[in-house]
């Protein structure tokens, strides 16, 4: 006898593509392309410092079994900042992974800040993550990833979580940067080999010719209370790691950080 099918409750998925295509133009780039399906949307506006990129996710948050894919392709010589609308949610799953896949590749000469908004991990979210930044000859970016684990103004707490993040950075084809990150629930309770019992946490990573350079100008900022952190460069690269009691306290900290990587103001959304 086949078995009852009607008492498994069905829910809906939630599928997103958001594509932008960006030419050289007055404002460091302008748009050449725009592809949009599902949940996944961007907008394009020019900021203080150039041409800003927001991409939002309008189901409102991830749950287990969507996925999002955001994609960013800069012509040579274009220039840009790339960020999302609001913090991203991760909610409780029933089983499966929600995922998102994060794509951006810029040509030769071309220059990007990749800065999203928070991702938030609720309690039982279960989210994999992939960020690939593919460089030209001659390009340079500057990325930035960070989480916050459950919103201590609300009240909330995690006992379970299953969390992927992938990272990378390739130049011509080559890694110049590879962070694969997972936390699982044994990591909430861990000591001063992981958590430490830090909510937020965040990884900035600079990618150009003399990247070393700002190692001293931002270990110079890293007095924020509330947030512990370090900073090291070599060969071209500048990698920040942040912990935080808080999410905004670690917030303040990466605005600060901002102020010194990058000219100008942060992306419009970001400003408070």
């Amino acid at each position: 006898m086949p078995p009852n099918t009607s008492a498994i409750p069905r829910f809906e998925r939630s599928h997103g593509l958001a594509h932008v295509r960006l030419r050289p133009g007055p404002a460091g780039a302008r748009l050449e392309g725009l592809e949009q399906a599902g949940s996944a949307k961007a907008f394009i506006h020019r900021g203080v410092s150039g041409l800003e990129v927001v991409f939002l996710n309008t189901s409102g948050g991830l749950a287990g079994g969507d996925h999002l894919r955001y994609r960013l392709d800069l012509a040579a010589g274009c220039q840009a900042t790339a960020t999302t609308q609001t913090a991203e949610r991760a909610y409780r799953s029933n089983g499966p992974e929600a995922k998102v896949s994060v794509e951006h590749r810029l040509g030769a000469g071309a220059t990007l800040d990749w800065l999203p908004q928070e991702t938030i991990l609720f309690d039982d979210s279960a989210l994999r993550r992939e960020t690939v930044i593919e460089l030209g000859r001659g390009a340079a970016c500057l990325m930035l990833e960070a989480v916050v684990l459950g919103r201590a103004a609300m009240g909330e707490t995690l006992a379970r979580i299953a969390f992927s993040d992938r990272r990378r950075i390739l130049r011509e084809g080559r890694h110049v940067f590879i962070e694969p990150l997972r936390l699982g629930t044994e990591a909430l309770t861990s000591g001063v080999a992981v958590l430490h019992g830090a909510r937020a946490f965040a990884t900035l990573v600079m990618v150009r010719p003399g990247a070393e350079d700002a190692v001293g100008p931002v270990r110079a900022q890293l007095d924020e209370a509330g947030v512990s952190g370090g900073a090291s460069g070599f060969d071209g690269k500048l990698v920040v790691r942040l912990m935080a009691a808080d999410g905004w306290p670690l917030r303040k900290q990466i605005l600060r950080l901002l102020a010194v990587l990058k000219p100008g103001p942060p992306p419009r959304v970001w400003q408070i």
